[in-house]
């Protein structure tokens, strides 16, 4: 039990992190009311929000899941261990159905650039470790923290944005690009 209630710690956090601010919305909803469009599509947007930050929040509490498999060189699968870009790229297809491709640095190039003020929960964090840019990366959970597969004789983590190491190495953010799944959307009525 010990082991689990830092875990169960960070999923909690994680989780009251990845709901979108509602205030973040306000000048969209102004603009699209001005418009006379609130009326007619403020419950599909409403319908968006939530799913936008329920899929944030389920990544995130399945790379939690994660915590403590070790690392392996080239890895890509709980049961052998991961590597960095292992790590994400089966976090996001197993959390959202999103291929992402193998290499760090590809999924840095596949992805769309954000400030580093504009994380949220479910994000891709970069960084230099190897004297080259975007050659590690993880998945931002919330309140400058990142979970990752750092290196050889290593396992899943959790670590501070903040600390002076990963501070010097930051290499920029990026957002996953999620499809809404309309189907789903129409079929429960949401």
């Amino acid at each position: 039990m010990k082991r689990w209630l830092p875990v169960l710690i960070l999923v909690c956090s994680a989780v009251s992190h990845a709901s979108p601010a509602p205030v973040a919305f306000d000048d969209m909803d102004t603009l699209l009311a001005e418009k006379g469009l609130m009326s007619r599509l403020g419950n599909q947007i409403q319908q968006a929000r939530e799913s936008v930050g329920e899929r944030a929040s389920s990544l995130v509490v399945n790379a939690m899941g994660f915590l403590g498999v070790p690392y392996k060189y080239g890895g890509n699968s709980a049961e052998t261990g991961f590597d960095c870009s292992g790590f994400v790229r089966a976090v996001f297809e197993q959390s959202v159905g999103k291929v992402l491709p193998r290499r760090a640095d590809q999924q840095a190039a596949s992805t769309q650039e954000i400030d580093r003020s504009e994380l949220k929960p479910g994000d891709l964090v970069f960084f230099n470790t190897m004297k080259r840019a975007f050659s590690h990366v993880g998945i931002y959970v919330g309140d400058g923290k990142f979970i990752h597969s750092p290196r050889a004789g290593s396992h899943v983590r959790v670590e501070d944005m903040r600390i002076a190491y990963w501070q010097t190495r930051f290499n920029g953010a990026r957002r996953v690009a999620l499809p809404m799944n309309v189907d789903s959307v129409q079929a429960t009525g949401r």
